[in-house]
């Protein structure tokens, strides 16, 4: 699994390769940085730190300078005071996450989702390689309409509701944001934060 951060102009780290299981690596985010944290799949990069990814592609960089592609679970932070944090499935599942903070005050619960759901993905969302389902897409990404997208007559709360995908998903992952205006279970605010834990669970 490879990480993938954006935006990283302003983020320190020693390490944007490969996390073999039980590995870690330290990401330093500034006071105020507002971003997204996510893995990637299948990746194969050159001595250049150049190459592809399977899933959460953020180009063709071992650094990434843009957003991942999706399908991908994905890690979102506003870190202030307080810091609001969340793991959201909106645009898709690509691999199991979880994010715990440390040493916080208020409802500093754990976000995410630690089942995978490649292996009860729909099969029209299912996104395989060698038969081996790798993702899993929106609903919104495959059916492109304004009903699954949140948009357009259901681009606010009161209209857009959990569809049977976006339930699915949440029955499985419930600490995870399953539709767009899934807020009330899934963002979650904290304060005096000193770390966050993201752990990734990339094998099957």
């Amino acid at each position: 699994m490879w990480p993938g951060i954006t935006p990283s102009e302003n983020i320190s780290s020693k390490d944007y390769s490969a996390l073999k299981p039980g590995e870690t690596t330290v990401f330093a985010a500034p006071p105020g940085w507002h971003g997204r944290i996510w893995g990637r799949t299948g990746c194969s990069f050159d001595n250049s730190g150049n190459g592809t990814c399977q899933t959460g592609s953020c180009g063709s960089a071992l650094k990434c300078s843009g957003p991942g592609q999706q399908p991908a679970t994905i890690a979102e932070f506003t870190l202030g005071d307080p810091n609001f944090y969340d793991v959201s499935l909106v645009g898709g599942f690509n691999l199991p996450m979880v994010v715990e903070p440390l040493n916080g005050k208020g409802n500093c619960s754990t976000a995410g989702c630690d089942s995978d759901l490649r292996n009860n993905c729909p099969s029209e969302l299912a996104i395989k390689d060698n038969g081996k389902t790798i993702a899993c897409q929106s609903a919104c990404d495959v059916f492109k309409t304004d009903e699954y997208c949140c948009r357009g007559n259901y681009g606010n709360a009161a209209s857009c509701k959990p569809t049977n995908y976006s339930t699915t998903f949440k029955k499985s992952c419930p600490a995870a944001y399953s539709y767009a205006f899934d807020d009330m279970t899934s963002l979650i605010t904290c304060s005096s934060v000193s770390d966050y834990i993201v752990t990734f669970c990339a094998s099957r």
